[in-house]
């Protein structure tokens, strides 16, 4: 792909993450007002995780290895943020502990990917 079609990509993928954070926020804020407040923390979290790297998203067609570095970053939010939306919700799966881990791992190498 050319460097144009990768920005696009990229600046696509943060506009669907990001409006996609904004409408989990939203009805995160409703669903979860009579919510277990640890759920609720794990909800706010996510959300928190799922917008701020919606943000690093913009930046990886900078970087030298943005195919890389994208697929890390986009990959570790949805794994991370997702779990634990998934786990706010329904609570108690062991499961979606290791794929939360897998996800911020993920994330961490994506940073990482940006100065190495």
């Amino acid at each position: 792909l050319s460097h144009h079609s990768m920005t696009g990509l990229w600046h696509t993928l943060a506009g669907l993450y990001g409006a996609s954070g904004v409408v989990l926020g939203a009805v995160g804020a409703h669903a979860l007002k009579d919510m277990d407040p640890a759920r609720k923390t794990g909800f706010e979290s996510a959300n928190k995780y799922h917008l701020l790297h919606t943000i690093v998203l913009l930046a990886v067609p900078t970087c030298s290895r943005p195919s890389l570095t994208g697929a890390l970053i986009a990959s570790g939010t949805f794994l991370f943020s997702g779990a634990r939306y998934y786990d706010a919700y329904k609570g108690g799966d062991k499961t979606m502990a290791i794929v939360a881990r897998v996800g911020g791992t993920m994330l961490i190498a994506g940073w990482l990917s940006f100065v190495f």
